[in-house]
């Protein structure tokens, strides 16, 4: 039977402590932040489970490491390219997850550049038979800096020839910037059916470089979708055979930054071991400095191999651009890959708990 004991308590200790809990995560939920920057994005979200939310660390019951790289706008040459790798692990006696995850993330020719650290936390809580509740934390620390080396300054063109040369007047000797982070999350699914929120920069962090105050507004995510079964399918034969998943997931994302927000809308259809994907992202009802608010449409491909005790998952999605800036900024082209795999006695009877049953692309 699934242990519920949360603290070492009676009946209504344990009741609270669900309450409060529960509280905590609706109020992530429907908290209305007033934030004026924007973190890098992955189109892949649930690709990149530590970092959508906290609460997924250890969501799979499996030791699972994965990296994640995205390069966006390729054809402008400006280099906004993120990437990232985790690894987290399910406490199987704890029923609780833990996980640690590094993102690089450089921006534009000014060569703005995040580097960030990240120590994630998530317990399992069964609320009865058929709905499991999942909150979590993220301690993180991050270093902000600029590397102007890719500009180019007036005084550096020759105006006869137009050659660049490497000297210039300007004096760029810019420290970078130490932060330090927090962040909750939270899910609530059942077999079929899965809700997320998460609320990012808690502590809106100081991420002025020249010494001011800049504060990085707090992010807010809520996410969720539905998976509908059809029958299974069937790979091998005797003793060989496993099931394949056959299964169509309505997905939605709406995430809200400082002045920014979008939604993303789409399915995934899994016939493992292949899985396609499209969704859109933006907001068409809402412009932004008179523009209309149409992003992209993102395609993905991916594919799964299901062993006995191990998972592999290979993820490629493009990003066609439907804003102002066109398809001739390049989109974005983005790469997943992550690696699962049983740490379990086998000797131990295993707990009943429900997975999420959120795609991994």
């Amino acid at each position: 039977m699934f242990d519920l004991t949360i603290v070492t308590g009676n009946k209504n200790q344990n009741n609270s402590m669900r309450k409060v809990l529960l509280l905590s995560f609706l109020f992530i939920l429907f908290y209305r932040v007033e934030v004026s920057a924007q973190d890098p994005q992955f189109s892949q979200f649930y690709a990149a489970p530590l970092y959508l939310n906290p609460a997924f660390a250890g969501s799979t019951e499996y030791t699972r490491v994965g990296l994640n790289y995205r390069n966006q706008w390729p054809s402008f040459g400006a280099q906004f390219v993120t990437s990232s790798v985790y690894a987290d692990h399910y406490l199987e006696d704890y029923n609780s997850g833990i996980g640690m995850m590094l993102t690089y993330d450089k921006e534009g020719l000014a060569g703005r550049r995040i580097y960030n650290v990240g120590f994630v936390y998530s317990y399992q809580m069964r609320i009865n038979d058929w709905i499991t509740f999942r909150p979590g934390v993220q301690v993180s620390y991050a270093r902000v800096g600029v590397n102007p080396s890719g500009l180019v300054f007036g005084d550096q063109i020759d105006p006869s020839t137009g050659i660049v040369v490497p000297t210039t007047g300007e004096s760029l000797s810019i420290a970078g910037v130490n932060m330090f982070d927090l962040g909750f999350g939270g899910m609530l699914y059942t077999k079929d059916i899965f809700l997320g929120a998460s609320l990012h920069h808690v502590t809106k962090p100081n991420q002025s470089i020249n010494g001011g105050v800049d504060p990085l507004p707090m992010k807010m995510s809520i996410h969720g979708g539905y998976k509908y079964r059809f029958n299974n399918g069937t790979m091998g034969s005797g003793l060989y055979a496993r099931p394949q998943e056959r299964s169509l997931t309505p997905t939605a994302q709406y995430k809200k930054q400082g002045e920014f927000n979008q939604m993303d809308l789409g399915m995934y259809l899994t016939l493992e071991p292949i899985i396609f994907g499209m969704w859109y992202r933006g907001l068409p009802f809402k412009k932004f400095n008179e523009l209309s608010n149409n992003e992209s449409i993102v395609m993905l491909i991916g594919f799964v191999k299901r062993g006995k005790d191990d998972v592999l998952n290979v993820g490629y999605s493009y990003d066609y651009t439907i804003s102002a800036l066109g398809a001739g900024s390049g989109g974005a082209h983005e790469f997943t890959i992550s690696y699962q795999w049983s740490t379990r006695d086998p000797r131990k009877p295993p707990k009943h708990v429900m997975q999420i049953p959120c795609p991994n692309f």
